[in-house]
């Protein structure tokens, strides 16, 4: 975490992203911003930011629910949804609303934990302590793979690029976290 604006690697990678991509124009919708994020984000002159929290947990001005999301086909230019699916017990409707809500030629920038083999999720487990045991936090519902993520994604009609980001000089000196996986996806 950093010690000035508190913001985590992750974030770090992501605000990197966007800026290297020049992605953000237009309306953009935010899933569960980081503050740190949200204060720069919402200062941006050339996009129409949308911040989301369903929880209360975040800043945020809307309370969309991600597996219906109320707004209209082909809002918006980008999305961020940045450790949000491994929550939703629905992810596939969450997906198809993603979708839905992104314009054509859109982006969505997705990250969530990751293991190796399949996706792991059993909806019997619903007490906090066996989530944490099963899923590595108390309200996860899954651990997705990078390929089964990706073909969930894929068979709404994305299309997905994988960024995987290994230790490199550039990870020493923003502090960030080495061997990171980010889903760049485009309707």
């Amino acid at each position: 975490m950093c010690p000035f604006c508190g913001s985590l690697s992750r974030t770090r990678r992501l605000w990197q992203l966007i800026n290297n991509d020049n992605l953000l124009k237009g309306n953009v919708l935010h899933f569960s911003p980081s503050r740190s994020l949200n204060k720069k984000l919402i200062k941006y002159n050339d996009i129409d930011y949308f911040s989301s929290d369903y929880e209360g947990d975040f800043l945020a001005d809307y309370k969309f629910d991600i597996t219906n999301i109320n707004q209209e086909d082909e809002k918006y230019n980008a999305i961020i949804c940045y450790h949000i699916l491994e929550h939703i017990i629905d992810d596939k409707k969450a997906i198809s609303e993603l979708y839905r809500v992104s314009k054509t030629n859109g982006t969505v920038y997705i990250q969530t934990p990751f293991k190796d083999g399949d996706i792991y999720e059993d909806f019997s487990i619903t007490s906090t302590k066996k989530r944490k045991e099963h899923f590595g936090q108390e309200d996860h519902v899954r651990i997705y793979s990078v390929d089964g993520l990706k073909q969930r994604l894929e068979k709404v009609g994305f299309t997905v690029l994988i960024k995987t980001f290994k230790s490199s000089k550039e990870s020493l000196l923003y502090g960030f976290k080495s061997l990171e996986t980010v889903l760049i996806l485009t309707k």
